[in-house]
């Protein structure tokens, strides 16, 4: 009797240590289970949220594919031949040997010689000076921006543009000496009224030049003017203002390019004259562009213009000319030390 009543208890114990093991390990089972259920609703909601963008894609051949991936293989555009063997020969290789050097004047002759009218039939083509510039600046890893200036070359020449000029300036006189130096439009306060009213619009003429003596009555057209109001920066205010029309109506205008993909390396094609022009006189122009460009290099040791060639289309040849018979190759010393300011200023006009 005892025996069987031990034997009830032992079991009815055993049954509830059971029971409340399987209760414990059936709550951290299913737990666990919730949790990770939730965590992927809420990673779901998540990607719901963010819009996936799918561009559609022409078909490309399978040879063309993948090549927008591949490396640029970047070349040194400052060419330097100096290692290259000098030709004793008439007839050579260009590739394989130095660029013969020519003077400004022998460039242009050999430029007539090919555009008479046996050759190319082009006797009053225009001749550009293709300038190339090394564009760093006084510091290291610093580059000097893209610059535009206005010149005007000592023989002037006809070319293919009209240019059209807005002056301003007080005195009868002055008004007309103005319009005989070749301004497209010349006034005093009642040019500024019909800006104002909108008879005359700024945007037709290339240019804006003033005299000193009006520049206070500009200033309620300011607003108007915006970038183009006159100021001595842009080079666009002078007292002598007959000159400065001149220069504008006849001025070589040309923007100095850095290259996209080479920081250092700056060019720039200006016209410096025709054909039928006297090849000293194209000579000339083309050692006065190299020194108006000069005087915006960077006080630093080195070269800044690093080659020069003569072109003029329809023909292809490059005739390279020394542009360090015109200019300096380096600064002086005393000039380096001189200008420590990384940003050196470049003069811009509009």
């Amino acid at each position: 009797m005892s025996s069987n009543l031990f034997r009830s208890l032992f079991n009815s114990l055993s049954l509830h240590k059971c029971s409340s093991t399987s209760t414990l390990s059936r709550s951290l089972h299913t737990g666990t289970v919730y949790y990770a259920a939730r965590k992927g609703t809420r990673a779901k909601a998540r990607a719901k949220k963010v819009k996936v963008e799918i561009t559609k894609v022409g078909f490309i051949p399978h040879n063309q594919r993948g090549k927008d991936k591949a490396a640029k293989i970047l070349i040194n555009k400052h060419l330097d031949d100096s290692f290259k063997a000098i030709s004793s020969d008439n007839v050579f290789p260009m590739r394989y040997y130095r660029w013969p050097v020519y003077t400004a004047e022998e460039a242009i002759k050999a430029h007539q010689e090919t555009h008479h009218p046996t050759m190319y039939n082009d006797t009053d083509g225009l001749v550009f000076a293709k300038v190339e510039m090394n564009m760093e600046a006084v510091k290291k890893n610093r580059f000097m921006e893209n610059f535009t200036r206005l010149t005007l070359l000592p023989h002037y020449f006809p070319r293919d543009e009209e240019r059209t000029i807005l002056a301003f300036c007080k005195g009868p006189e002055l008004i007309k000496q103005v319009a005989e130096a070749g301004a497209s439009m010349v006034g005093s306060t009642e040019l500024i009224k019909k800006i104002q009213d909108g008879t005359i619009k700024l945007g037709d003429y290339d240019y804006v030049i003033a005299h000193p003596n009006i520049i206070t009555d500009l200033v309620p057209i300011r607003g108007l003017m915006k970038k183009r109001f006159p100021n001595v920066k842009s080079g666009t205010l002078d007292s002598d203002i007959s000159n400065l029309v001149k220069k504008f109506a006849a001025g070589i205008q040309y923007r100095v390019v850095k290259d996209e993909n080479q920081q250092n390396y700056g060019s720039v094609e200006v016209p410096v004259g025709r054909l039928n022009m006297d090849a000293k006189s194209v000579a000339e122009n083309i050692e006065f562009l190299l020194k108006d460009i000069q005087t915006v290099r960077p006080k630093r040791d080195g070269l800044f213009i690093t080659r020069c060639l003569i072109v003029s289309p329809p023909s292809t040849e490059n005739l390279k000319i020394d542009p360090f018979v015109h200019v300096d190759r380096t600064l002086s010393k005393e000039v380096q030390e001189d200008s420590d300011d990384e940003n050196e200023a470049v003069a811009a006009t509009n």
